[in-house]
């Protein structure tokens, strides 16, 4: 079934979307923040002297804020070779460095999505149950409408009708055109969907896929095969596979971005709920275990909440006052 729809998208109340991507984000993080910066603030203003006990309270508050074993060994080794190299006796020195080192960790994670090498521009977009995809679906759809992109998408989660069901209104609300199916194979709705794309001249295609638990081996094999099926249409496509990740779920997100790179080679990622948590750290484990792009993060439920992921701008918003 192939669905058009013209009504325009909802407008939002100009005080909600007058407030900045900073502050946002800032507001967004502060659960975060709450378990990282104020403690780290007052463990060196604590201490006169830079020790192992220093250190080893550290190493509990990186590990509280869900920045894994690895890289908080990681940020540690490099604060104790900044205080060597750099002489550091004060500790209240050491929160800028600890502050340059988590950037430097998560820099290779800062790779904005280039839509514009390939027409249409496939999406294939992956991830469990609840962690936000349908929803970020609809989000990506107005960010890159404000781009001036016409955006396609294809309602690929055939087992769950409240899925498809969730898309068409996310299409009817954006002014969105959408390839869905009552009943069917996801990698037929998407092949479709991507032959209509290519018909039509659209930019940008945004593919739903079921959501599945990295441990369903027999479902894991279904979305390799909707991979394959969208490359039968494009030998480039897909030209992005995204997960979607729920920032709550702390360590569980590590696992599951190796499980899903292992299984279809992962280019990109979207942290959401990181308002939702005091783990949004887990970035900082991904950058260390498993450094895929992080595309965009979500800090709400607003069209506005979602936005490219900055380094220094989400490092700031941690440790900010």
């Amino acid at each position: 079934m192939f669905s058009f729809f013209k009504s325009k998208p909802e407008a939002e109340s100009l005080p909600e979307a007058s407030i900045s991507w900073g502050e946002r984000l800032k507001r967004g993080l502060s659960k975060t923040r709450d378990v990282l910066n104020t403690p780290v603030t007052e463990l060196f203003a604590g201490h006169t002297a830079i020790d192992a006990e220093l250190y080893d309270e550290l190493e509990t508050i990186l590990l509280t804020a869900d920045m894994g074993v690895e890289a908080t060994q990681s940020l540690l080794d490099t604060l104790r070779a900044r205080v060597k190299r750099d002489k550091l006796t004060d500790a209240l020195q050491l929160k800028d460095a600890l502050k340059q080192a988590l950037i430097d960790l998560l820099a290779p994670l800062e790779k904005p999505l280039d839509t514009t090498t390939h027409t249409p521009f496939v999406i294939m977009m992956v991830g469990v149950n609840g962690a936000g995809k349908t929803t970020t679906i609809g989000k990506l759809a107005q960010h890159f409408q404000a781009q001036g992109k016409s955006v396609l998408l294809a309602a690929g989660d055939t087992f769950r009708a409240a899925a498809r069901e969730q898309l068409l209104a996310w299409g009817e609300r954006n002014h969105v055109a959408v390839i869905s199916q009552e009943s069917g194979d996801s990698a037929a709705v998407i092949f479709d969907a991507v032959n209509a794309a290519r018909a039509r001249g659209i930019d940008i295609v945004l593919a739903d896929t079921a959501g599945r638990l990295p441990t369903q081996m027999h479902l894991m094999e279904e979305i390799k095969k909707v991979k394959r099926v969208i490359t039968k249409t494009d030998p480039s496509a897909p030209h992005e596979v995204m997960l979607v990740l729920d920032a709550n779920t702390g360590q569980n997100a590590v696992m599951q971005v190796k499980a899903f790179d292992d299984a279809l080679g992962l280019t990109g990622l979207v942290v959401t709920k990181l308002d939702g948590t005091a783990k949004g750290g887990v970035i900082a484990a991904i950058a260390k275990v498993r450094p895929v792009p992080v595309r965009f993060i979500g800090v709400g439920e607003t069209q506005h909440d979602l936005h490219a992921f900055d380094v220094r701008e989400f490092v700031d918003s941690l440790f900010a006052l």
